[in-house]
């Protein structure tokens, strides 16, 4: 069976990049000619990843959808266990975000191009980055853009839910008052196994919880406690559904 695998992903990896290749200028015109562009923008992301997954027999099922106001930026959380989280984002949630991700990610010739138009890159290991990067999800939270942040901070490989989140995240949300909207993604790591960049079919079920406010939080503490109970209410969602 590992060889039909090997196929698969194979075909899967070439069909991204020509897809991407296809679509890429048309995600980056729109950033560079407005910065208002990002809408159209998140429409053929949308389209590249709708394509991509249905030629791959990769399928999402979203639930909870009705918890998100299409009008109200959030910060939306979500467990990160697979690189096949990527274009789950986008299939997932339709409105334009902003995402972080690892600065290695945007020295790959083309996609660190195309995705840097529509990331924040961060070095997890360097401060200034991280305080960088900080500034930079601030700015796009006031322009009423949400953001998607894995608060994990790295792919979970370990047989736990969640591993310990990083605070950042929950230091903005309490700073700026833009709620936390929990995101549990359940079937990734089928589709892409933990360890392993083997790919198969499958199905991806993403779930949405009502909103967590986040006016009531300040202080260090209230960062601590904010990141508990998101992360509480993250943890029962996976267990939940998985």
């Amino acid at each position: 069976m590992k060889i039909f695998q090997w196929i698969y992903t194979l075909y899967a990896a070439l069909l991204f990049i020509i897809l991407m290749l296809i679509f890429g200028l048309f995600i980056v015109i729109p950033l560079l000619l407005s910065s208002r562009g990002g809408k159209i923008s998140f429409v053929f992301i949308r389209l590249w990843s709708s394509v991509w997954s249905f030629l791959v027999g990769i399928r999402y099922q979203v639930h909870g959808r009705e918890h998100i106001d299409p009008n109200q930026p959030y910060i939306y959380i979500f467990n990160h266990r697979s690189f096949i989280d990527a274009p789950v984002i986008p299939m997932a949630i339709h409105q334009e975000v902003r995402a972080i991700g690892k600065k290695e990610l945007s020295k790959i010739p083309v996609f660190g191009f195309i995705v840097s138009r529509v990331a924040v890159w961060v070095d997890r290991k360097d401060a200034d980055s991280r305080k960088e990067s900080v500034e930079k999800l601030l700015k796009i939270l006031e322009k009423g853009i949400s953001i998607v942040v894995a608060p994990e901070g790295t792919r979970n490989n370990s047989g736990q839910a969640l591993l310990p989140f990083q605070k950042g995240a929950f230091r903005i949300a309490s700073e700026t008052g833009i709620p936390i909207m929990p995101m549990a993604v359940i079937g990734a790591d089928r589709v892409m196994k933990r360890g392993s960049i083997l790919m198969r079919p499958g199905v991806i079920d993403i779930y949405f919880s009502s909103a967590i406010e986040t006016t009531t939080y300040s202080g260090e503490e209230g960062h601590i406690r904010l990141a508990d109970k998101c992360f509480n209410r993250l943890e029962a969602m996976i267990l939940t559904h998985e």
